[in-house]
């Protein structure tokens, strides 16, 4: 059984602590936000002033960052105060991999461990586990190994991948491919739906992932949205990004490794905000310039 306090208690910080709390450790928890801190009060220990972390903690301290990656130094410059030498300090969010190693860096002159740790799964993961993806030093890895072992998917879904940043990298290039597919199938399912056929989309869905080539869990959420909502007729068709896809893709660019189908995904996240592309408008007079083809004229305008 270990003690960990999670900073950050947003639907993975809660997730996290509950399958924690259900495996056997004593989990606590402080959130910002009052309206997080009552959610997860009723499943564990939550704080109202960070302050108090140290009420909580009888041996070494183990501390999961599960926070966004512009607001990790103001949480640790917060959590310096309150941590000794020889503590563990995590960072399970989405963190750039270069910064996760200047932390290292910055905290291991202070003698507090900092392991990057990047988390897959989702709101899915706390019933079924999570993929975790470890860096940092062996030594902090294994103090702390059986958490990460009872947090993933049936105890074999994590790995120390190697030093400070192998964690957040690994996890950065996951998301990178998962921009890829996710492109992938909502242009092969949108050729579905012009095609003239009616195919029922879902029923699609449902059979592409029983024995095909390309089943997968994104086939089983491709075929769960269509159950959930529809023909998706009121969805706007506007795709954010976190910040994973931008990463990869500039890496790529600094390594001169071509991955021009991760970037090309990236791109089509952003024309889905575009509702009125000044490109799209240039390239329609341009066809008008060189060979006399219609223009559309825009009523809105």
């Amino acid at each position: 059984m270990r003690e960990v306090f999670i900073v950050g208690l947003g639907r993975m910080g809660q997730g996290i602590g509950r399958r924690l709390v259900r495996k056997g450790h004593k989990v606590g928890g402080f959130d910002v936000s009052q309206e997080s801190r009552e959610g997860a009060r009723e499943h564990f220990r939550v704080f109202d002033n960070l302050s108090q972390i140290s009420e909580f903690f009888q041996e070494r301290k183990v501390v999961w960052l599960m926070v966004p990656h512009n607001a990790v130094d103001q949480a640790i410059q917060e959590l310096m105060t309150y941590l000794d030498e020889g503590d563990i300090l995590i960072d399970g969010g989405n963190s750039y991999y270069k910064e996760s190693i200047r932390r290292y860096q910055e905290l291991k002159t202070k003698g507090v461990h900092f392991l990057d740790v990047g988390v897959s799964g989702g709101v899915y993961g706390e019933e079924l586990g999570y993929c975790l993806m470890v860096g940092g030093d062996r030594q902090a890895f294994d103090l702390v190994e059986q958490v990460f072992k009872d947090l993933s998917y049936g105890g074999e879904g994590y790995a120390y991948l190697g030093p400070s940043g192998a964690g957040h990298f690994a996890k950065m290039v996951h998301n990178g491919i998962e921009y890829a597919i996710m492109e992938a199938i909502g242009e092969g399912f949108e050729l579905l739906k012009e095609s003239g056929f009616n195919y029922d989309l879902r029923e699609v869905a449902r059979i592409y992932n029983t024995g095909s080539v390309i089943r997968s869990w994104l086939m089983e959420l491709t075929q769960r949205s269509f159950e959930e909502f529809g023909s998706l007729e009121g969805v706007k068709p506007y795709v954010e990004d976190t910040g994973e896809g931008r990463w990869t893709t500039l890496e790529a660019v600094d390594l001169s490794v071509p991955a021009p189908v991760i970037a090309l995904s990236l791109f089509m996240r952003f024309r889905s905000r575009q509702s009125n592309s000044f490109r799209d408008r240039l390239l329609a007079v341009l066809r008008y310039q060189f060979g006399r083809h219609a223009v559309k004229k825009d009523e809105q305008t």
